[in-house]
């Protein structure tokens, strides 16, 4: 599973690299696809990524200068800030579903439609006993 993740992962990066994006890079990216919709918290981010809270705020400190993320006030707490994906950063996952979808379709005719379909159903059967942020 991490040869296949490590493969998709580096294939994105590319893409990116491609696309206009040259300056981000994986780490920051690991801690972006983890901030939600409505906002995050670096303290959930760190957790989330695994890493430490000084390492994610230093992350994010970069993705906010670079203009992929935002920082703005959590509205259920006035001393706390929330990470917020910025329009540089939309675009960005935008480029980056771009590739997932194409290596997702290169796995899907390479397995063929019912592996591929095996293989997910797999995978989201494992999320449910390995992924404690679902």
């Amino acid at each position: 599973m991490f040869i296949a993740q490590r493969h998709a992962e580096e294939r994105i990066v590319e893409h990116l690299r491609a696309h206009g994006f040259a300056d981000l890079t994986l780490a920051q990216g690991r801690i972006a696809a983890r901030i939600a919709e409505e906002g995050s918290r670096i303290t959930d981010l760190a957790e989330q990524a695994q890493v430490t809270k000084q390492t994610a705020g230093f992350l994010v400190e970069q993705l906010e200068r670079a203009g992929y993320v935002d920082r703005v006030p959590d509205p259920t707490d006035k001393r706390a800030r929330l990470v917020r994906i910025a329009p540089r950063g939309r675009e960005a996952q935008e480029c980056a579903r771009e590739m997932e979808q194409t290596v997702e379709a290169e796995w899907a005719a390479h397995l063929g439609p019912r592996r591929m379909g095996q293989l997910r159903d797999a995978l989201v059967s494992l999320r449910e006993i390995t992924d404690p942020f679902l």
